[in-house]
């Protein structure tokens, strides 16, 4: 997790084939390239290709407009249908090239994401389920979400790792000088999960090994707070930073790695 707050989101999924040949796919492009190429460096990632970007939506945060323009050709970039209107307004589609899902994709070989369309504002956001066959592994991903549906814990139920949205404590949210229409936007169920909701989300969805907590307000929530929630929970859990890359979180188990070392399988990350 390079950095995730209403500053910036971005995400780097790093694939290890058996050959050794490893590769990124990021998942959200909301920091400035500069400070991505900063924030991958600090991850000890700046020699690996970029082999894919996947935005999750348009907003500012994920969708940083100093991209346009800078996305190397050889890469795609993969956004969801519905959002494409946007991303010509706005002129954030990069090139003709530009790669549209509303079903399942593979970004690279042997990486599937698998998208489902949740609410968020008016156009909604792309929650992922990303699956590794090779490995029988599994990532979730949901960010922007609005409120814990039934829907959406079914389609990330028993992920390996779970990567979610802690947006806000309600107490500092209705105690905040932000203005009343910004509070009613982000508790009015198209916003943003709150700790307690990210945490009634985490429970349907059972998670096998670890919860990674996205996205917290640098104003209305605080890491230890968020964490809080989760104490006692049969999960391992890490809380992304607004400022900098966290420790890599290992899809795979480390018991599984040695499929790839014997040609059956691929080392997955985040």
């Amino acid at each position: 997790m390079l950095a995730s707050s209403s500053g910036g989101n971005c995400s780097a999924l790093r694939v290890q084939r058996q050959n050794g040949a490893a590769s990124l796919i990021l998942i959200d492009l909301g920091l400035s390239p500069r400070r991505t190429r900063t924030y991958l460096a600090q991850a000890g990632l700046a020699d690996t290709p970029i082999a894919a970007m996947v935005l999750t939506h348009l907003d500012v945060d994920h969708a940083y407009p100093g991209w346009v323009g800078k996305v190397p050709p050889e890469v795609r970039v993969h956004m969801h249908r519905r959002h494409l209107g946007r991303g010509e307004r706005d002129g954030f589609i990069f090139r003709t090239g530009v790669e549209p899902f509303d079903e399942a994709f593979e970004p690279v070989p042997g990486v599937v994401f698998r998208p489902m369309l949740a609410g968020h504002d008016s156009l909604g956001v792309a929650v992922f389920r990303v699956e590794f066959p090779e490995c029988s592994a599994s990532l979730g991903y949901a960010t922007d979400v609005g409120r814990p549906s039934d829907a959406l814990a079914a389609h990330l139920r028993g992920v390996d790792v779970l990567a979610v949205e802690s947006n806000y404590c309600p107490r500092l949210q209705l105690e905040s000088d932000r203005p009343q229409f910004l509070k009613n936007r982000i508790m009015g169920g198209n916003g943003h999960l709150s700790n307690e909701q990210c945490l009634e989300l985490t429970r349907r969805v059972l998670p096998r090994r670890e919860v990674v907590l996205l996205h917290l307000s640098r104003q209305c929530n605080e890491p230890l707070l968020a964490a809080s929630y989760h104490a006692g929970s049969p999960y391992r859990l890490s809380v992304a930073a607004h400022d900098g890359p966290i420790a890599g979180v290992p899809v795979v188990e480390e018991t599984l790695d040695l499929r790839a070392q014997t040609g059956t399988g691929a080392h997955v990350g985040v």
